[in-house]
């Protein structure tokens, strides 16, 4: 998880932004959108959307400029598969309005409820407002009757667009955008796709439209047959997927949009829409950054749902709000991220706080700094912090060491430095906390600690004289160096001790072979394997006295 390339790209869009609104001399305040479908469990790579627009949106209200940030909800749209982990039943409902499918558990009124109400939980906790927008609402209010006329009315040349650039790759993408693009018997193209008045679902096939009554006649393959008056109707289907985006675009003057890179491909949704935006709907295409794929790496255990990839709510667990809201706004849209739940989320913890320090001591770059004030919180807002900052694997050793257990681990937190006054555990929280919750959700059974229960009296029998010396200067050394500091200065100091170096000594190759070898007897004697969390920490865990039962020869 290296840092970022240099370069604000917040500001950047920002500017772009900014100069749209002055070319539309609009008046409304700028806008900026994200659309989600709440077909599933919302993942980090879903947040995505979110996280883009929002950087760009708050970094115009930095500059004292009004804007919205719209989250369009996708809830109109088709149920398409049914997510791993949930009953098989609910393949029934495929093509039914994610609305009108009901939730998997019973806990909310609707499937697409269902979804959304963790993720509204999660971007509270990152300090993202947005102004929610139920395109199920939206249709079935009949505020977009007169965009879909209109669009019916152009059907031919919206055909025709979209003919230019159908090619088999972009039909497979259509699919993957809920896009069913059904042509009548007689080939005429139709932008609105009707739901069946009987079984729900949109597996419809236009028969006839009326530009006069503007009665549309369809066919199921359930076997009904209806008719639909578009300029009476509120709901009963929705445009197609490349003809409703850009026909939101002009109803909500939206002047950002941030996409996934499939979506900025030739021939794809935006591509086609800024077309059908200006030629049918009399507006103008947003700016727009497409963003690339966002992995996940060690998350088996991880994940809120079975089966899927782990939600925002999920990460926020192990990540501290701050840290999660980092992970976007350090990489450029086009830039992939990883987002790790292993081993690897102690070195983004150690890079985070390095930041923090370069921060205090104004050594950081000016993008550096505009990355992390942006991911303290947004404007006007600072996001709950750690008051006492701590190394994040220290506390994940210490998590591990005590099974959780508040009292010891009080008191080992206390003795980690002599300028660390911990009355208690509320000044290391939410970084404790989430340190606890990686060790339990995250760290393999193997991974765990083992304290032994009783000493090797085989192995301390079998000694080198160098190993017996080594052991005795450790002991000795203990009691004055009693502190995460002292302590590591002595682990690592015995060897040049033994070597009659002083401690300032670099370390040669030698000295760092002599040092690996000390840890692994130590490791051994202490937790009967050659690894284990950082020697300090797991002394200041044992405390003296276990750590003298354990290595004292006899």
């Amino acid at each position: 998880m290296a840092g970022g390339t240099h370069g604000d790209w917040v500001a950047e869009a920002a500017d772009r932004v900014m100069a749209e609104g002055r070319r539309r001399q609009a008046d409304a305040p700028l806008v900026c959108a994200s659309g989600i479908s709440p077909s599933g469990p919302i993942h980090l790579g879903n947040l995505r959307e979110i996280m883009v627009p929002h950087f760009v949106a708050d970094e115009i209200r930095r500059r004292g400029s009004a804007c919205r940030h719209i989250l369009s909800w996708d809830d109109y749209d088709r149920l398409r598969k049914v997510p791993a982990g949930l009953p098989d039943s609910f393949g029934e409902h495929i093509g039914r309005p994610l609305t009108a499918v009901p939730d998997p558990v019973g806990c909310h009124e609707n499937w697409a409820e269902h979804f959304k109400s963790p993720f509204r939980t999660a971007l509270a906790e990152l300090g993202v407002e947005v102004t929610e927008i139920s395109q199920t609402e939206m249709y079935a209010s009949g505020v977009y009757r007169d965009r879909i006329l209109l669009a019916m009315r152009e059907r031919a040349r919206i055909g025709a667009l979209l003919g230019r650039y159908r090619t088999a790759q972009v039909v497979e993408q259509a699919e993957e955008e809920n896009e069913t693009e059904d042509e009548s018997a007689a080939g005429e193209y139709y932008p609105f796709k009707p739901y069946c008045s009987c079984c729900g679902r949109d597996t419809t096939i236009v028969d006839s439209y009326d530009d006069a009554t503007t009665e549309l006649r369809y066919s199921c393959l359930c076997g009904q047959k209806d008719a639909l008056v578009l300029a009476a109707s509120r709901g009963g289907g929705k445009l197609v997927w490349k003809v409703d985006w850009p026909m939101r675009w002009a109803f909500e003057g939206v002047g950002f949009e941030a996409g996934g890179v499939d979506h900025s491909s030739p021939g794809s949704s935006f591509t086609v829409g800024s077309q059908l935006v200006r030629e049918v709907f009399g507006g103008q295409p947003p700016v727009y950054l497409g963003y690339s794929f966002v992995g996940i790496r060690g998350a088996a255990k991880m994940s809120g749902s079975a089966g899927g990839a782990p939600t925002p709510g999920d990460a926020l667990q192990v990540l501290e709000a701050p840290l999660l809201r980092w992970i976007y706004a350090r990489r450029k849209p086009n830039q992939s991220i990883t987002v790790a739940f292993d081993q690897e989320i102690n070195r983004l913890y150690d890079e985070w706080d390095a930041l923090g320090r370069k921060a205090e001591a104004g050594e950081a770059d000016p993008w550096e700094l505009s990355a992390r004030e942006r991911s303290l919180g947004p404007v006007g807002q600072t996001l709950p912090a750690t008051a006492l900052v701590l190394p994040f694997r220290m506390l994940a050793s210490v998590a591990d060491l005590t099974a959780g257990d508040t009292a010891q681990t009080l008191r080992i937190l206390r003795d980690v430095g002599d300028d660390v006054a911990l009355e208690s555990l509320d000044v290391a929280r939410p970084r404790l906390d989430r340190a606890q919750a990686w060790v339990e959700g995250c760290l393999p059974a193997e991974g765990r600690t083992q304290v032994r229960g009783e000493r090797d009296g085989e192995r301390l029998e079998q000694l080198s004289a160098a190993e017996r010396e080594a052991i005795g200067l450790l002991l000795a050394g203990l009691e004055r160096n009693w502190s995460l500091a002292g302590l590591t200065a002595l682990v690592y100091g015995v060897p040049k001790l033994q070597a009659g170096l002083g401690l300032d000594t670099p370390a040669s190759p030698e000295l760092k072979a002599a040092q690996r070898s000390l840890f692994v007897l130590l490791y051994t004697l202490l937790v009967g394997r050659d690894t284990g969390p950082r020697l300090p920490t797991l002394l200041l865990a044992l405390g003296q006295e276990r750590v003298r039962e354990l290595l004292s020869p006899r």
